[in-house]
């Protein structure tokens, strides 16, 4: 999402604590620090891996000139394939992306940049190839409304086992989940409902392999849920790289989280999974975090000064984008 407060949020906290990222050891497992180095890439708002190449997953921008996915090998940072997709109008906001059952791709347009509040918003559905090529690909789409009306909105989860689509509406007080029909229609309109909080600003959500935990993100923490049935119960605290931080994705393995960010040479941070290290204030090493809640709990006590300062400048910007904020 492209706003001039998250943007300058953004810049501060790279500006504040750098994020060093190097390539993955190319062991094909996925589960590495990688950096995007495709300079077509510049907003990369999500991420997906892929169950049929391992090593390989899915991004797109947050706005492209065409209806473009993205297959990055996470060994080298390279792209290996360009998708475009065709049967879909031309994208407005794509800001998500999840891989469902059947190595089906799953593509949410359902942000709301420059604040336009849409009456409607799409998803894309398509085949992931078997093939890594640059190709083009006939996509499903669907046009979603929600029942309590217009919502901005950046994570899209679609459950492993059962299909099911998901998404998170992103409010700054915290949004709700919003569970769609089991099977839904590209003939007519499908209508989300919202079923339980979400404790956080999400800019994306991911499914763990086998669907027993849904890790949702901010831009300056996370919180994994049990997924209990979609009840949600909090399980614990998630680290995330300070900067604009904008997608996640299980490792296929469902060792790591992958944690990956706007701009040009963004990186992608491999956080163990919720759960894997014992404590839910650890962190794996692999670069500055924080493991505050987005307008929940405070940051830990391990956080460095400078990130300390800066997370203070962000909550002036965000008081600044309260008054500001459009009626």
């Amino acid at each position: 999402m492209r706003r001039p407060i998250a943007l300058l949020a953004g810049l501060l906290l790279a500006g504040a604590c750098a994020l060093p990222a190097s390539a993955a050891d190319g062991d094909g497992k996925g589960n590495e620090d990688f950096t995007i180095k495709d300079p077509r890439i510049t907003e990369s708002s999500g991420l997906a891996a892929s169950r049929q190449h391992p090593g390989i997953y899915w991004t797109h921008n947050d706005q492209d000139e065409g209806a473009y996915l993205y297959a990055v090998d996470s060994g080298t940072g390279e792209t290996v394939a360009r998708i475009t997709m065709t049967g879909v109008g031309t994208p407005r906001d794509v800001e998500a992306i999840s891989i469902g059952p059947d190595n089906e791709i799953w593509v949410g347009d359902i942000g709301d940049n420059d604040g336009v509040q849409w009456p409607f918003v799409w998803i894309y559905r398509l085949p992931e190839p078997k093939t890594l090529k640059d190709q083009t690909i006939r996509a499903t789409q669907y046009v979603v409304k929600y029942s309590d009306g217009t919502r901005d909105a950046e994570s899209l989860a679609v459950h492993p086992k059962t299909g099911r689509v998901y998404v998170i509406d992103k409010q700054e007080d915290g949004g709700h989940l919003y569970e769609g029909p089991a099977k839904l229609s590209a003939s007519g309109t499908n209508v989300f409902k919202p079923t339980v909080p979400v404790d956080l600003w999400a800019t994306d959500a991911a499914f763990s392999p086998d669907g027993r935990t849904l890790a949702v993100r901010g831009y300056f923490g996370g919180i994994a849920y049990d997924w209990n049935g979609g009840e949600l119960k909090r399980l614990e605290r998630i680290s995330v790289p300070l900067g604009q931080g904008e997608s996640a994705s299980y490792s296929t393995d469902g060792t790591k989280l992958m944690l990956g960010s706007e701009g040009v040479g963004s990186a992608v941070v491999a956080e163990p999974a919720p759960g894997d290290t014992g404590s839910s204030d650890s962190s794996s090493g692999s670069g500055s975090s924080a493991s505050s809640d987005d307008g929940g709990s405070g940051p830990d006590g391990n956080l460095k000064v400078g990130a300390f300062a800066v997370i203070g400048a962000c909550v002036v910007l965000f008081g600044m984008r309260r008054l500001l904020r459009r009626r």
